[in-house]
């Protein structure tokens, strides 16, 4: 007879869940030992919120949902930003969590707290498995993971259930119906008339073109049109960033907005494409003129009111576009070549220019790294400059907190996604981030060393938080609480099992480079940038 927590793993397991991460607590070893006995691998990390975002890098390469392990008390609690990120950043994960069991809260209260009370803010659901249904309840969890936009779900275990034993578990739900287009429609209709009458169609594409697989819908819907398109962070790749039709993306850089925002009031026709601006600066707070043809496909329906579209299909979005396309004939997109005027401008403003500084530090290691390397990144002044300036060749291949925006992401990110990567041919893992973004995370480096994972650590070292310090500068403030002394990051590279190096110059970075494309552990390049370093960069 199943135990409940064998019940867990396998309905995980099933799922296609290969790995879990977390940190041990007496109240979760049961839990542990099952997921281990179903197939499901579980990796210790250093800290509960770079667990999380290991879970979420095995998403980006499986596409199964993230598990994450977290003991009672400090254990849930050190995951809650890990936790606030997948809701926002649309990541399905499943949260296990260990909990007291009901009667030993009455009288005993070292390190409980209600984690239902806490997570329920910043997750889809939070369940308790109950004696009797813990089938039922890791179903639901799945079910609300992976429904709509994707997210985290929370499961506590009770202690006491656990190793109890459980009877024979009912069937596992059906998986999700596959894509479902507009019915036929006065708003379909009218969608298609406008498609038909559109001379400057553009799109912007967003997260959920890749939580419901559309890239292929988007990639096809925007080459037929011949239309530009634009995309969030998220979204970078679902074209190839090298071809005409891409103009990059665009969430959080007034620099690339300037160039942008006209040509999007510029259309005739915005189709937006499981655009979520979560993701997005107030600049692109209703970016549409008055009256200016708007036709949207989402996951779930319009409540940020960031924008409004005329017409809004609720759904499935690769076969929105699909149902949009079928029969129009369609006109001479952009006859005046403005999107390409645009797309060399943005090219332009973003090029790296004769001195050494972050710049030189992506164009070198775009020209250096192949086309397939996956790329992770945190949260900065780095990260912006990053985003416009890395073209991505396929979709998941540049990973970064984009919705929170959360520093400490990147490490963890590039080590789920390496450990999850099981072809023949393994892309390289690169790891871009800033001194203080790596400085949060160091002990994750033993982690890579632990799971002998080649990851490339490239860190931009100006000793500063240079995103604050600029708006800390522009808004007439004293310096304060964003400058710090320097880290040998090298030697603490070598202290922990890896390799590393301090460079100074392009010539010293592509020779670092090269070198570390060869390893079989990881390396860290320190980058020594000068602080200032992005001022009129993003």
């Amino acid at each position: 007879m199943p135990t409940a927590a064998t019940l867990i793993a396998e309905r995980l397991a099933a799922a296609g869940c290969r790995f879990a991460f977390g940190i041990p607590g007496g109240e979760v070893l049961t839990l542990i030992d099952a997921l281990a006995a179903a197939g499901i691998r579980f990796v210790l990390a250093k800290h509960e919120n770079a667990a999380g975002f290991m879970a979420e890098g095995t998403w980006h390469q499986t596409g199964a949902p993230g598990v994450l392990v977290a003991t009672v008390g400090p254990g849930i609690a050190n995951a809650v930003n890990v936790i606030a990120n997948a809701h926002q950043d649309r990541v399905p994960m499943i949260v296990l969590s260990g909990c007291v069991d009901a009667a030993e809260q009455q009288t005993y209260t070292h390190q409980v707290f209600d984690h239902q009370a806490l997570l329920r803010p910043i997750t889809k659901a939070t369940l308790m498995a109950v004696d009797g249904a813990v089938d039922t309840v890791i179903d639901k969890a799945l079910a609300i993971a992976l429904d709509g936009q994707p997210g985290p779900v929370h499961v506590d275990l009770p202690v006491a259930l656990a190793p109890a034993p459980q009877q024979a578990p009912m069937a596992p739900s059906r998986p999700r119906p596959g894509p479902v287009a507009p019915a036929p429609s006065p708003d379909l209709a009218m969608a298609r008339s406008w498609l038909a009458e559109a001379e400057r169609p553009l799109v912007i594409a967003g997260v959920d073109v890749l939580t419901q697989g559309a890239e292929q819908a988007v990639e096809q819907f925007v080459r037929t049109v011949s239309a530009p398109l634009i995309t969030t962070y998220k979204a970078k790749g679902v074209v190839r960033e090298d071809e005409p039709l891409a103009l990059g993306g665009a969430g959080l850089s007034p620099k690339a907005d300037s160039d942008l925002l006209p040509l999007v009031r510029q259309a005739d026709l915005v189709v937006l494409a499981g655009y979520d601006p979560i993701e997005m600066r107030t600049g692109w707070r209703n970016p549409f003129a008055a009256g200016q043809r708007v036709v949207e496909f989402t996951a779930v329906p319009n409540t940020h009111y960031m924008h409004r579209a005329g017409i809004s299909f609720v759904g499935d979005v690769g076969a929105g576009l699909d149902a949009l396309l079928d029969g129009v004939n369609l006109r001479q997109a952009w006859p005046d070549g403005e999107p390409a005027h645009v797309r060399a401008a943005l090219k332009d403003a973003f090029a790296p220019g004769p001195d050494w500084g972050p710049g030189a530090v992506f164009a070198t290691a775009r020209r250096m790294l192949p086309p397939e390397t996956v790329v992770a990144t945190d949260s900065g002044a780095h990260r912006i400059l990053l985003s416009q300036m890395w073209d991505c060749h396929q979709p998941r291949t540049l990973l970064q907190s984009s919705a929170l925006c959360t520093m400490g992401c990147a490490l963890p990110l590039a080590i789920g996604s390496a450990l999850a990567d099981d072809t023949n041919r393994p892309a390289p893992r690169v790891v871009i981030v800033g001194d203080a973004c790596l400085e949060m995370v160091l002990g994750e480096l033993a982690t890579a060393r632990d799971l002998a994972l080649p990851i490339i650590i490239i860190v931009l070292v100006d000793e500063s938080l240079a995103l604050i310090e600029l708006k800390q500068r522009k808004s007439g403030l004293p310096n304060l609480g964003v400058d710090f002394p320097g880290t040998d990051f090298a030697a603490v590279a070598t202290a922990m099992g890896g390799h590393g190096v301090r460079v100074d110059d392009e010539a010293q970075f592509e020779a670092a480079l090269g070198e570390a494309m060869t390893r079989s552990h990881f390396t860290v390049i320190a980058c020594a940038i000068g602080r200032k370093a992005y001022d009129n960069q993003i």
